[in-house]
């Protein structure tokens, strides 16, 4: 009875949407709260130079749109996924199915773009681009600031790793995006 007692209560995604935003500070991942603190500066530098990039592509091409870190895309349900990457795409056609302007974002987003913090555990870091990928997105760029490298991921056996010699493109998802990655790390 006491272990009974002990579990953790789950929380839906509407639960979690109804907590003041310093309650919603992080991901509800399979229905349990995981507390993120607010990124440092370095890391937020190289989210908004990804998400600017992605901006003006997407305004250029009008082809979707891009969303910043505080953005929550409800992957899965029963129990509920909640992620938030540092930096999304939604395409178009998916941004007018939406059935309304306020809570999260129902499904995936066609790239999520995780700057990787040097407190993140290879685990945590996997349990994301696994939970984005069985959720339908596309394309995961992982961001690593401390080597300057971006593993894109276009599915588990479909991965490039760049280097600041590289440039990182948005394949067929994003045709015609592309920036050197080192601007990226500049």
């Amino acid at each position: 009875m006491l272990a009974e007692l002990e579990k953790t209560q789950l929380v839906t995604a509407e639960q979690f949407y109804q907590r003041t935003p310093e309650a919603r500070r992080g991901e509800l991942v399979k229905g349990e709260f995981t507390p993120m603190s607010p990124a440092g500066f370095h890391h937020g530098r190289i989210a908004m130079k990804i998400g600017t990039f992605l901006s003006i592509y997407a305004m250029e091409q009008k082809t979707g749109e891009v969303y910043a870190a505080e953005t929550g895309f409800l992957l899965s349900r029963d129990p509920d996924t909640v992620r938030a990457p540092d930096a999304a795409f939604v395409g178009m056609e998916r941004v007018a199915q939406q059935p309304s302007q306020s809570g999260f974002f129902s499904g995936a987003p066609d790239l999520a773009v995780e700057v990787i913090s040097p407190s993140e555990t290879v685990e945590s870091v996997e349990a994301k681009l696994i939970d984005y990928l069985e959720a339908g997105t596309h394309l995961v760029w992982l961001v690593y600031p401390r080597t300057q490298t971006i593993i894109v991921y276009r599915s588990l056996q479909d991965v490039v790793a760049l280097t600041v010699a590289d440039t990182l493109d948005g394949g067929e998802l994003l045709p015609g995006f592309s920036v050197p990655v080192a601007k990226l790390f500049a």
